[in-house]
């Protein structure tokens, strides 16, 4: 009796979960019947519409011009943040198809499953890089760093309620920009932002906490996943799908999965396609650091079998050539075994992640995780840690953190003072300020009549929202710009 009761509730909880309400309230009379013969009916289930919402967004495409791992590389095959969120996105969907016919018994009395689950996946896939700001993770530590040395310039006589809120900003989370990006700024009509739906919006918060209650151990609160300006709408918006703070969206485990599978095998392949590794480094690499482990075992003996073949066939590849091509089947290998695993260990341990309890990421309880730690270790000492990529990462930390002065020192000049007030402010702070898109200023205004938040708060969400939105080229162009007009012109 108890296997027939299974079945209704756990579809009551898929049909919550996957929710396709949205946050914006329809205006008196509003309908998505046709209202012209010009008009098409939209055959789209309400998900499938929230990914072509964000595919068609600006941050969007602002990621292809924002590093992935290797900051301003000239190698167009190399890759960068757009085409990593792409992959991560294809990976997602293809999870969500394969788990949608595998756990069809699960999905048998929810709405429109085998079109949703694949489709929101692949939403949260492509967005779940957006709030990054630019010269990928050294971006993050950059603002970071900036905001741990200015914080008595910010706060001087900082209150305890101060030193809260102040975490956003000392911790800075591209994930919390990422989603005040698609729930606040990104359209100017209105504060909802893309209007998504509940189901997308609470899958793509990998960290569905606050600044103030971290938890190391447990990996929904490893971060903060929404400011404390959005801690409302994060909040809001988890109730809708029958959450609460703290517990994770099933499918925002499989994103995370899939964002870390995509992570160290296309960052492997990157390093070898830069020239600072080759195949057979990383063949020996994995045969060093995880003997022991029988799925390393069987990639790297699939990988390298291929490899021989194909240097000792007819073929007259170049060494870079049969670098190249005994990378992408090793990347086909080692993706396919490693999304297996994250499979069978996603539908083993179903019901942890979908009450959102399971403290532990995905491939972190799967018998891929050694095989993503080797990879991990293999970009980190023959990539990461190049000194090519340390001086571009430098160049970019260092053009970050100069911007953000700039920029601090026009927001404290010109933010919330009358127009009078502005026109008496140093010429430098006015140009400054007319840099800063008119849709943040706006926002900025918006929020600062909220006075459950301190107006310095404000103002440091103002210089996040600039610096995050920056590409890598914008930002070393306007650095350039600007320290050509700041003449002699004190910051601090």
């Amino acid at each position: 009796m108890a296997a027939n009761n299974a079945k209704p509730k756990n579809a009551v909880i898929w049909n919550q979960r996957l929710s396709s309400e949205r946050r914006k309230p329809k205006s008196k009379g509003e309908s998505d019947e046709i209202s012209s013969p010009f008009d098409l009916e939209d055959t789209r289930t309400q998900i499938e519409r929230d990914f072509d919402r964000i595919l068609f967004s600006t941050p969007v495409r602002r990621l292809a011009d924002k590093t992935q791992v290797f900051p301003l590389d000239k190698n167009d095959s190399v890759r960068n943040r757009l085409t990593h969120s792409i992959e991560v996105s294809n990976l997602a969907r293809s999870f969500g198809t394969t788990l949608c016919y595998s756990q069809s018994d699960i999905f048998k009395n929810v709405v429109d499953a085998q079109r949703n689950v694949p489709s929101l996946l692949a939403a949260i896939g492509l967005a779940h890089d957006l709030g990054n700001p630019p010269f990928g993770h050294q971006g993050e530590t950059a603002i970071q760093h900036w905001f741990e040395e200015n914080k008595g310039r910010i706060i001087p006589k900082a209150t305890p309620n101060d030193l809260e809120y102040y975490e956003d900003f000392r911790l800075f989370e591209g994930n919390a920009q990422g989603f005040r990006l698609i729930t606040r700024l990104q359209l100017l009509s209105d504060e909802y932002g893309l209007n998504l739906t509940y189901a997308t919006l609470a899958a793509i918060m990998k960290y569905p906490t606050s600044s103030n209650h971290l938890d190391k151990k447990t990996a929904a609160k490893k971060k903060h996943g929404y400011f404390r300006s959005e801690e409302d709408i994060g909040k809001s918006v988890l109730k809708k799908v029958g959450l609460e703070p703290g517990k994770r969206h099933a499918l925002a485990y499989i994103m995370e999965a899939c964002d870390d599978i995509a992570y160290v095998v296309l960052d492997a392949e990157d390093t070898v396609k830069k020239g600072l590794a080759s195949f057979p480094d990383l063949i020996s690499y994995l045969k060093h650091h995880g003997k022991s482990d029988e799925l390393i075992d069987f990639v790297a003996r699939k990988s390298e079998k291929k490899h021989k073949a194909f240097s000792e066939g007819e073929s007259d590849l170049s060494p870079a050539e049969l670098n190249d091509i005994s990378m992408q089947l090793f990347r086909v290998n080692a993706i396919g075994a490693m999304i297996r695993e994250a499979s069978k260990t996603f539908e083993e341990n179903l019901d942890s992640f979908v009450q959102g309890v399971q403290k532990k990421p995905l491939l972190a309880i799967s018998r891929a995780e050694t095989l993503r730690k080797t990879l991990k270790e293999f970009a980190l000492t023959h990539g990461y840690t190049h000194k090519s990529v340390l001086a571009l990462e430098l160049d970019g930390f260092n053009t970050i953190s100069a911007l953000m002065d700039m920029f601090w020192f026009s927001i404290t000049a010109m933010a919330g003072k009358t127009l009078d007030e502005q026109n008496k402010q140093h010429p430098f702070a006015r140009y400054v300020y007319t840099r800063i898109s008119e849709n943040y200023r706006r926002t900025f205004d918006s929020g600062s009549q909220n006075k459950k938040i301190p107006t310095w708060y404000y103002k440091c969400q103002l210089l996040t929202d600039m610096v995050s939105g920056m590409t890598d080229s914008y930002a070393l162009s306007l650095y350039k710009d600007l320290i050509n007009l700041q003449g002699e012109c004190k910051l601090k």
